[in-house]
Parts: structure tokens; sequence; C-alpha cells
């Protein structure tokens, strides 16, 4: 099995330095390409295919929104993680309405890192992850305040469509919960669960689960009060 490929791009080296040398001392990561802006990003990525960028948010140059748009837009586009800080809520709201599938903080643990890799290059997201959890916290009220971030095609009939338990399996991925933690919560297997989040995603028109959840909030499913309540 090969190697998931990463591209970091950050304007700082030496962060980059220090993401290389924790990612590529996994046998099953491998960083195949650096880069000081979202624009020299799409260039790499025009040379070197890669399965996940892992994107900071603020950069001279070209910045990790439009860098996050630009990459997501490519022919066979990577998941993108973007990076970020607690006082960036606006910014990553705005880096998953341009196709981010994730976000991490620049701070968690070497371990958070690889997991968020590993989680997107399989086709979930990282909005589960205890940090982004309580990052969640912080970007709910802006979600809800309207801004433009919801998956193309969708609007708020695209509930509809759901049934009662998958309005209540959105509601719990809104809530940071994994998919075993859903299962638990209802008493399923976790194999169930993936069933009830595929069709919500295809319901919905959603490209991931950060897309969903984006939606959730903006439609009113749920409220951040209702995430205080569950974190």
């Amino acid at each position: 099995m090969s190697a998931i490929r990463v591209v970091l791009v950050d304007d700082q080296q030496m962060v980059r330095a220090g993401f290389r040398m924790v990612i590529d001392s996994q046998a099953d990561l491998t960083v195949v390409g650096e880069a000081g802006d979202g624009a020299a990003a799409v260039e790499v990525l025009a040379r070197t295919p890669a399965d996940v960028v892992l994107m900071d948010i603020r950069m001279p140059g070209t910045d990790g929104i439009e860098g996050t748009r630009q990459v997501t837009a490519l022919p066979e586009p990577p998941r993108v993680v973007v990076l970020t800080t607690f006082d960036l809520d606006e910014y990553v709201v705005a880096a998953i309405g341009a196709g981010a599938s994730g976000f991490l903080l620049k701070d968690a643990a070497p371990e958070e890192m690889l997991s968020a890799i590993r989680t997107v290059h399989a086709g979930d997201s990282v909005i589960a992850a205890s940090s982004t959890r309580r990052l969640l916290q912080h970007v709910a009220p802006i979600l809800r305040g309207g801004v433009a971030v919801a998956p193309a095609g969708a609007d708020d009939g695209a509930l509809g469509e759901l049934t009662p338990r998958e309005r209540e399996v959105l509601e719990q991925m809104a809530y940071g919960a994994t998919n075993s933690e859903i299962a638990a919560h209802f008493f399923v297997s976790e194999a169930t669960v993936k069933t009830h989040v595929g069709r919500v995603l295809a319901k919905t028109g959603s490209r991931d689960r950060v897309q969903a959840v984006v939606l959730a909030y903006r439609t009113g499913l749920v409220a951040p009060a209702d995430l205080l309540r569950n974190a």
C-alpha cells in the first residue's frame, strides 16, 4: 500500500520543517512538497500529485482561503486541511466554504495532526477531533449568522429529504460526534451509521462531513447553544 502523499503550505520554513519531521517519521505518510503560500502550492501540485494538503490560513501573498479555493478547483484535487487558531474563526468558515475538508488547530498534538491526515485521506473529515469540537463552539455562531458556506446546490429544503433518523445523525455529526460515538448513542452498529452518513451527504449535496455540518448550522437544525450543551 502506497504512502499518503502530503504537501505542506506555510510561510514559515521552520514550521514546515517541524511538520515534515513528524509526518516523515510515519511509514504510511510522506511529504512530497512544500510551499510558502497558496499560489506556490498550486504550482507544486501541478508537478507533484498529492493526497492531502495542510494549508495555513494566514500567509503573505496568496492566503489559505484563496489557496484552498485554487487547490480544490484542480482537476484531481487533494483534500485540504486548514490550520488555524481560535482567534481566526471567520477565516476558518471562509476556508470551509472554499472547499476545505476540515480544520486543525496549529498547536494540536502531533498525534492529532497525523490522525487528521489519515482521516481526511480516508474520505472523512476532521470535524470530530476534540480540538475541532471546541473550535466549533466559536465557529457555530458565525455559521448561524448567515455566512455563505453551504454546499453547492444545497438549500434549506435539502434537509426535507432526510428521514427522521438521518436528521438525528446529522445533529450528532454537528455536535462533533464520531461514527462510533453516534453508533453508541443510537445503539446501532458503526456500519449502520456509515450508511446513514452517506445518505445524509448524498441527499444534502454535501461533498463531505464538514459541509453537511455547516449546512446543519446554517439552516438552524442545530443551534450554537445546542453545541455548548453537548460539548
